[in-house]
């Protein structure tokens, strides 16, 4: 009983498959041909795009209101209460409930980082605000199912932790440029917000988020579109399936240069899926292009010099190339 419910809560809520079959059964009836592959393509985009913008307008209102419990300073302060790795699985976790992208992260990083926390502590929230938030659990609830989905936000939590620790052990201060470390800190009380004033903060986060990453939605649903279906399943499975050993280091460098968020991978991660990329290769694009996109990496690199900006990609990249393996590994638990 319990497993029809999730089922059901799975494929027909979150993953929208009646929606899919309404647009299928519309195209249809103005002659597309949906098993075709301009057809098919059509069907795909139209269904990942209304999906996602349905479930990322729901989501961005539902995470904005929580997160205007934990302003900058409110945040800050929580950190101030924890020490050694504790105080790194708190940094952590406060990264589910903020931006969704890295750059949007980064202005946090520096702020948390002037305001005298632990560099450690400050890294381990600035890999997990991008890679890991409560919108990415329920997006990938709807296309890989619950187990991937937790799987994904659990190692996630894990390599900012270890990466935030690592960079914490190997006194890396040094390596902050001067503006970060000497900025004055005002640490201005957050004034007390009525209901009205959360609702009101997290529907302006809805239009603004929603107009700076729709397009990421788009481009990432046509690729998605183009993958699923105009490039033969024989060319995936030969560069990211099984019989490929380099897959996931290879879909970890092509993820590094792109910018976009954790909306905008879903439909090509999708599409992949479909075509018979493993599910570790896959998760391995999507956390590069989340944490390691190179406008981040240019923004990032005004506020540490080059040596821990090393480090920071070295540890990143390391630690998601090892997740992919894993996944692949231990595929089968979670299929």
């Amino acid at each position: 009983m319990f497993n029809s419910i999730w089922l059901f809560f799975q494929d027909q809520i979150l993953g929208m498959k009646w929606l899919n079959s309404l647009i299928g059964n519309g195209l249809s009836l103005l002659g597309f041909d949906i098993n075709g592959r301009l057809g098919g393509s059509v069907q795909f985009f139209l269904y990942d795009v209304i999906k996602i913008t349905i479930l990322l307008c729901l989501l961005i209102f539902f995470i904005s209101y929580i997160q205007s419990y934990f302003p900058p300073e409110r945040s800050k302060k929580i950190l101030e209460r924890f020490y050694g790795i504790g105080a790194n699985i708190i940094s952590a976790l406060l990264g589910t409930v903020t931006p969704f992208c890295s750059c949007s992260s980064i202005p946090l990083f520096i702020g948390f980082t002037s305001a005298g926390l632990p560099l450690g502590v400050t890294f381990s929230f600035l890999i997990s605000s991008p890679m890991v938030d409560l919108g990415s659990l329920v997006l990938l609830m709807s296309i890989f199912g619950a187990k991937v989905a937790f799987a994904y936000v659990i190692v996630g939590l894990i390599i900012a932790v270890i990466g935030g620790t690592l960079i914490e052990k190997l006194h890396m201060e040094k390596y902050v440029e001067d503006f970060v470390k000497n900025a004055s800190n005002v640490d201005i009380s957050s004034p007390t917000l009525t209901k009205k004033d959360r609702l009101q903060y997290a529907k302006e986060q809805v239009m603004g988020t929603f107009k700076k990453v729709f397009p990421y939605i788009m481009i990432g649903v046509g690729i998605g579109a183009i993958i699923h279906n105009w490039i033969p399943e024989t060319w995936i499975e030969s560069i990211l399936g099984s019989s490929n050993p380099f897959g996931v280091i290879l879909a970890t460098l092509v993820g590094v240069p792109m910018y976009a968020d954790i909306f905008g991978t879903i439909p090509v991660a999708e599409a992949l899926l479909a075509k018979g990329a493993q599910l570790g290769t896959i998760l391995s694009f999507m956390m590069a292009v989340t944490t390691l996109s190179l406008p981040s990496l240019i923004m990032l690199k005004k506020a540490v010099k080059t040596k821990l900006l090393t480090l920071f990609i070295a540890i990143c990249t390391f630690g998601i190339i090892l997740v992919g393996y894993l996944f692949n590994i231990f595929s089968t638990l979670f299929i």
